[in-house]
């Protein structure tokens, strides 16, 4: 019982904190400063208490406990330890670091207030135990993160972003809330834990199959996926602490409420053969329009709608397990990334060589995919790779051939040695590393996310689209050298920096050209 309370009391210390920095000045409150670092370094801990209580006493029948008629409800298992851990731990390196960012800015007070109550609204949506409490953290998060990409108002890029942004985290809202009341209307209850034990047991009916739609396109729009993807890569205009905590935190969202609702999502496999296909050009398209961006923060938002895309196709072949260790993995890579993208430049200039050491031919690349397969398969066996998923096996496939990339340069003739040895070990300790990860993720959330079920012959096909989708472009990048230079590469280069237009046919639609200096 006190493990529960703990949990729903998590997001109070930052609650406070909010309140003090609205309450206090607005340019350097130090006191507010310190008090909303000592509050994320109490979630920081209250998170690693819980993680012990779960490794202590499990998730046998605590982790659900309502309130009087409030219906209020916390739950305590590997997703929900998982997202508190990593919300809290980049929750407290944001609010550090912002706090030396913004020194000095005019509304830094107000700046941290509504940092921590989006903090607070994610730890609501990753502990929530009713439908009301996903549906409050949910919404919350969405509208204090639009506060915060406008912390400067006068810039017409900031408006223009957040008008977008709000307009997509609105429509995503509606359908969180519709998805919600199908949900309770289906099982009769708002209680999460009775929503998922009743659709693992395959109740619902089509409710449930009208809810799953609704989650799906609720993660969709949250997760920036094409052709709605343009706020994500507009908000550079926002300080880089808030671009750290969407593209490592508030992103996800849309991916932890399809892990959250797994059970429900498979009584509709319709639903994620959509994902499969949303999720899979998404991750093609962004991976290819990031290598064209010359800023570091607009390549590093392409990358983010590149992963989204990834985590969504995961949620689609029914990989829950993978999809929230994709989610852990990217967040801590992509706050890294932006925190410390001041420095990129002089990094990038400090190289000597840049680019490929070597330019392979179609033989030498045709070599390295077949023996980056090898290498794959050669290690899979070792962790028995008969007896994984379909689905488990052609993901791990498509992860190879970003090494298979690297390993193509080592197989051109003028390759030193060393980086064909070098690259050949990478592939192998990229195939053990994904084999060990996906063995370790799926026995700690045996029980509380469903398995990966036998695919049908919709799955199967999505499954090998996917792989000869992924495998035909990394080829296609691997070889690109060969053919840089020609005026065909030239122009599909321009038209990959402006993302195919997709987002400026957006733009016109929704008029966000539109938007005028205030007066």
């Amino acid at each position: 019982m006190l493990v529960d309370l703990l949990l729903l009391l998590i997001p109070v210390p930052l609650l406070l904190a909010a309140t003090l920095a609205f309450a206090g000045p607005g340019r350097r409150p130090r006191l507010t400063l310190r008090a909303a670092e000592v509050a994320a370094m109490i979630t920081l801990i209250g998170a690693a208490v819980s993680i012990a209580a779960l490794a202590v006493f499990g998730p046998a029948s605590g982790p659900w406990i309502g309130i009087g008629g409030l219906g209020l409800s916390a739950r305590l298992d590997a997703i929900s330890a998982t997202m508190m851990t990593l919300v809290a731990f980049i929750g407290w390196i944001v609010v550090r670091y912002a706090n030396t960012f913004l020194d000095g800015e005019a509304r830094q007070g107000a700046f941290t207030g509504w940092l921590c109550l989006t903090l607070a609204s994610v730890l609501v949506l990753v502990t929530a135990g009713s439908l009301a409490q996903l549906v409050l953290g949910w919404v919350g998060a969405g509208v204090f993160l639009q506060r915060l990409l406008l912390f400067y108002p006068e810039r017409l890029a900031a408006q223009r972003a957040s008008r977008k942004a709000g307009i997509i985290a609105r429509v995503g809202d509606l359908a969180l809330v519709g998805a919600a009341g199908l949900l309770a209307a289906a099982y009769g209850t708002g209680d999460l834990g009775a929503i998922l034990a009743g659709a693992r047991a395959g109740e619902g009916g089509a409710l449930a199959v009208g809810a799953a739609g609704l989650i799906a396109l609720a993660g969709v729009l949250k997760s920036a996926q094409f052709p709605v993807h343009g706020w994500l890569t507009e908000v550079m205009e926002a300080p880089t602490p808030v671009s750290a905590l969407l593209h490592a935190g508030v992103i996800n969202a849309g991916g932890f409420v399809l892990i959250r609702l797994a059970d429900v999502m498979l009584l509709a496999p319709g639903v994620l053969a959509v994902l499969v296909v949303i999720g899979g050009f998404t991750a093609l398209f962004g991976s290819l329009v990031m290598l064209t961006q010359p800023a570091v923060k607009t390549s590093l938002a392409w990358s983010t709608v590149a992963q989204m895309g990834f985590m969504i196709l995961q949620c689609g072949l029914a990989l829950f397990p993978l999809a929230l260790l994709h989610v852990v993995a990217h967040s801590l890579y992509k706050a890294h990334s932006f925190l410390a993208s001041g420095g990129a430049v002089e990094r990038v200039a400090a190289i000597r060589r840049p680019g490929p050491v070597a330019i392979p031919n179609a033989g030498a690349v045709s070599r390295a995919f077949l023996a980056a397969l090898a290498i794959y398969v050669f290690i899979g066996l070792g962790f028995g790779l008969m007896n994984k998923a379909p689905q488990v096996i052609a993901l791990g496939a498509i992860l190879i051939f970003g090494v298979a990339y690297m390993l193509a340069q080592g197989f051109a003739d003028a390759a030193p040695a060393a980086l064909t040895r070098r690259t050949a070990l990478y592939a192998a300790l990229t195939s053990a590393a994904y084999f060990g990860l996906q063995t370790a993720v799926s026995h700690l959330t045996a029980g509380v996310l469903p398995s990966t079920p036998n695919p049908g012959p919709l799955e199967w096909g999505l499954t090998i689209l996917a792989v000869i989708s992924f495998g035909l472009v990394a080829i296609v990048q691997a070889m690109f050298p060969l053919w840089a230079h020609h005026p065909a590469a030239a122009g599909l280069r321009v038209h990959l920096s402006n993302g195919l237009y997709a987002n400026a046919a957006f733009d016109r639609l929704i008029g966000g050209w539109a938007a005028r200096r205030p007066s």
